[in-house]
């Protein structure tokens, strides 16, 4: 899949492509170059994490679909800490500064990455976006990734938990449909709760069921930005998982993400298959 479509190559990485002369490069073959892209991500997840740690910032990684209210949920978020907590968020979209200009606005920092084509954010563009943030100042650090419900999961960008929203206005069978997203997922949030009396097709219920199918343990809150119906349980969450990140950070111990290995997959190239003739018998 996604070694076809391109995602695995962004502006954070492209530069390992053509190393500098003297350093050896990524392959001579697709599939060990996309491998090798991998690998690479993975061990700059591991610096980017420990960053964080030596800042001790909780950092998380919301995920979704495009359009189930990430930045609502984070300008929400945002209003309802009233300055409790220091925070700061990496944007993550194809194009546009949209969604940094509406967090600056409240006075939060923030720093937009553009992908361009890339449907996913990968550790060495976070990386880079480190440069234009003030970890010192933080006690959360957001990364409101791509909209797409494939690829996000499947990257370690060093943060420490996901976050995955269900919007009301997509089907309640999500979970079951995008298992590798919602089984990475430490927490589930429905969102747009405010409109569920206009969608009676949609049950929290048995979107939460699919969750469970999953055989995942994930809290699954119900919330409205607008409304500021089940804030208190998301903050509440927030506030409990920054306590548990720095009682580990006093035992100097860190938090990993539940990156999926079958999400990983997809951008894991398949060995190149040889046929070999078969000879005839006489």
């Amino acid at each position: 899949m996604c070694d076809t479509c391109g995602c695995n190559i962004t502006d954070g990485n492209r530069h390992l492509l053509t190393p500098p002369k003297g350093r050896s490069s990524l392959g001579n073959s697709p599939a060990k170059i996309l491998n090798n892209l991998l690998l690479h991500n993975d061990q700059q997840a591991d610096l980017n994490r420990a960053i964080f740690d030596s800042k001790g910032v909780l950092t998380i990684n919301l995920m979704s679909s495009p359009g189930s209210g990430k930045t609502a949920l984070l300008e929400a978020t945002i209003r309802q800490l009233n300055g409790s907590l220091k925070i700061a968020v990496i944007e993550g979209d194809l194009e546009t500064e949209n969604d940094a200009d509406r967090i600056r606005a409240l006075g939060v920092q923030a720093h937009q990455i553009t992908t361009g084509t890339a449907c996913h954010l990968d550790a060495h563009l976070v990386e880079k976006a480190l440069d234009h943030l003030n970890l010192d100042e933080l006690d959360v650090l957001f990364i409101e990734n791509v909209g797409n419900l494939v690829c996000p999961a499947s990257f370690d960008l060093g943060h420490h938990r996901n976050v995955a929203l269900l919007s009301v206005t997509e089907g309640d069978d999500k979970p079951a449909k995008y298992p590798v997203m919602f089984r990475a997922a430490d927490l589930m949030l429905i969102s747009k709760t405010d409109i569920l009396p206009y969608l009676p097709e949609f049950s929290p219920d048995r979107a939460e069921g699919c969750l469970r199918n999953l055989a995942s343990k994930a809290p699954a809150l119900r919330l409205s930005s607008k409304s500021g119906e089940g804030l208190e349980a998301w903050i509440a969450w927030l506030h409990s998982e920054l306590k548990s990140y720095r009682n580990a950070r006093q035992q100097h111990e860190t938090v990993k993400p539940n990156v999926q290995p079958e999400g990983r997959m997809l951008h894991r190239a398949e060995p190149e298959i040889r046929f070999v003739p078969v000879k005839k018998s006489a």
